[in-house]
């Protein structure tokens, strides 16, 4: 992908941008990340797209250069009980949010993935992992965090096997969810797993 979008902000002045993206809105286990990422104006980073375009390995890899050449960067979880209490976009809002008001930098721009946030400088953007740079980088550190998270996680509970299926909604998770019923991290709000608690 390129830089145009992110490249015409700072051309008209905005000299730190912050992309907010999360992963976890559809998984029906454990908890939604949410990464904020400023990469310094006219970076090219090789192979940078939406996460979802990439593989497991390229992720990861980026994953690490994002961090290293990023002005800033910060990475918040809100856990499966959260986004039970509030719904999965106010999770998201919430996350970004707390991104904004945690990163160790002064920006002057905020991007958010089609998420309205109640800021004056901040532009919520649909299908922003297409067409920002910034908003891409999130996404891929948000993914990464996750999933790391949940391989973590597959230690712990290993007969859901999140390891593979990441707490998405799959049939073999069905499955597993079916024959054990939920787990501490399963999101009880999500209709599958409400239908296995009874």
């Amino acid at each position: 992908m390129t830089n145009k979008y992110d490249e015409k902000l700072h051309k008209e002045g905005y000299k730190v941008i912050v992309g907010l993206d999360e992963a976890g809105r559809g998984p029906m286990a454990g908890p939604l990340v949410v990464a904020g990422v400023a990469l310094p104006e006219g970076i090219v980073i090789e192979g940078l797209d939406d996460s979802k375009k990439l593989s497991a390995k390229k992720r990861e890899a980026l994953s690490k250069e994002i961090k290293e050449k990023a002005l800033a960067y910060k990475i918040v979880f809100i856990s499966e009980k959260e986004v039970d209490r509030i719904n999965v976009l106010e999770a998201s809002r919430k996350g970004m949010i707390e991104v904004l008001e945690t990163i160790e930098i002064s920006y002057d721009l905020s991007l958010s993935d089609a998420v309205e946030l109640p800021f004056e400088n901040n532009i919520a953007l649909i299908k922003g992992d297409q067409i920002s740079y910034n908003i891409a980088a999130a996404s891929i550190l948000a993914k990464v965090a996750r999933d790391d998270y949940m391989i973590k996680l597959d230690q712990k509970y290993p007969e859901y096997n999140f390891k593979k299926h990441k707490g998405y909604v799959t049939k073999e998770h069905l499955a597993l969810l079916d024959k054990y019923g939920p787990s501490d991290v399963h999101r009880l709000s999500f209709k599958p797993v409400a239908k296995a608690k009874k």
